[in-house]
């Protein structure tokens, strides 16, 4: 199975795997799916963190490297789908995270709810 990880489920997955239900978290430690990171939620965190909104303590990539994951760009194409995402959520990193997913017909692991009305399928 490959699927996206949101970037909520990303920094659960690297600093506090118990907020992760069983059946997600054997997801994403089994190591037959290919599980991804996208660029957008890299850029979040670094966003977020140099506003002083999150801390990470370690170097972002290393760890997500060391965690077995895999890197997705984001790219021009995805960026273009934006213009015809209906507003259903309003955040811009969701919103590229969503058009990603749909786009490259991946599911996306998330508890936010406002990804619900979209064609993306979720985890």
């Amino acid at each position: 199975m490959k699927f996206i990880l949101d970037t909520h489920i990303l920094l659960w997955a690297l600093s506090d795997p118990a907020r992760i239900g069983d059946d997600r978290r054997h997801r994403i430690e089994d190591r037959s799916n290919t599980v991804y990171v996208s660029a957008i939620s890299i850029a979040e965190i670094a966003i977020k963190t140099s506003l002083g909104k999150l801390r990470v303590e370690d170097d972002l990539l290393d760890v997500v490297n060391e965690s077995g994951f895999e890197l997705l760009s984001f790219t021009v194409t995805q960026a273009i789908f934006l213009k015809d995402l209906p507003f259903h959520h309003k955040d811009p990193f969701d919103r590229m995270l969503i058009a990603q997913a749909t786009l490259l017909e991946l599911p996306i692991m998330t508890d936010d709810g406002k990804f619900e009305p979209y064609e993306c399928k979720l985890l």
